[in-house]
């Protein structure tokens, strides 16, 4: 049941935040959200954007402009040479917009441990005709490798031109869904091969969130506290003392 909802939507609010934020009149509001929806689209066609690596694009929306945060692996291809691609980027955007719009970019560290990132590598593997099993094999040991704590990949449609369309699945770790407070990335991404289209999703498990502590495992917690409990002779060796103490 739990695998119907998306793990970035069921979490809004506990651990995660909202793409866009903005508050609106309700007779405004869905011409704002299709407003966002196309500056998300325009912005992942620009040819100045291709092969970027963008995760994810956030828009904050102030009485007089509008903020467009780009989240991605290599700012440098957005920013271009001395600036000249964002601000391309820009003069392409405020045609469609009437508000000033400023863009900011936001570097991703680690891009093997972002889910979009992941299934946008792995959607590009398949449309260069690439072995799927080995794709998702090295996306989810490099995720691994990286410090997730668990990853699940799963391709979907005519998987190598089969004539019928099926589902592959490539799990390492554990990634409980189900469990709120787990930090969970997903990403979505379609790879657009010449026999039709595939699905790529990705979910991504980097510990757990306790309010504004470490992300930390809870298998990883329960060792730390069995670690910094005594052991059962030391305990009985305290208790003989506090007992001869008492005497």
């Amino acid at each position: 049941m739990g695998q119907k909802v998306n793990p970035i939507g069921l979490r809004l609010g506990i651990n995660k935040t909202w793409a866009s934020r903005w508050y609106a009149d309700p007779r405004e509001y869905a011409d704002l959200l299709h407003e966002d929806l196309k500056i998300r689209k325009m912005v992942m066609d620009l040819p100045e954007c291709k092969n970027a690596d963008i995760a994810q694009i956030e828009i904050v929306r102030h009485p007089q402009r509008v903020t467009i945060v780009i989240h991605t692996a290599r700012p440098g291809v957005i920013i271009g040479v001395k600036g000249a691609n964002i601000e391309q980027i820009g003069v392409q955007i405020q045609k469609s917009l009437t508000k000033k719009v400023q863009i900011k970019i936001k570097e991703i560290k680690r891009s093997e441990t972002n889910a979009a990132l992941v299934s946008q590598n792995v959607a590009r593997q398949l449309m260069n005709r690439g072995s799927f099993r080995r794709a998702l094999k090295m996306a989810s040991s490099a995720a691994m490798k990286a410090g997730a704590q668990g990853v699940k990949i799963r391709v979907s449609g005519r998987l190598g031109g089969a004539e019928m369309s099926r589902t592959e699945e490539h799990k390492e770790g554990r990634v409980p869904l189900h469990t709120l407070r787990a930090d969970i990335d997903y990403g979505f991404s379609e790879a657009h091969t010449t026999y039709g289209a595939i699905g790529v999703k990705v979910w991504i498990y980097n510990g757990m969130m306790y309010g504004h502590e470490q992300k930390e495992d809870a298998g990883a917690l329960l060792k730390k506290q069995r670690r910094d409990r005594p052991e059962r002779g030391e305990r009985s060796d305290r208790g003989d003392r506090a007992s001869a103490g008492r005497s």
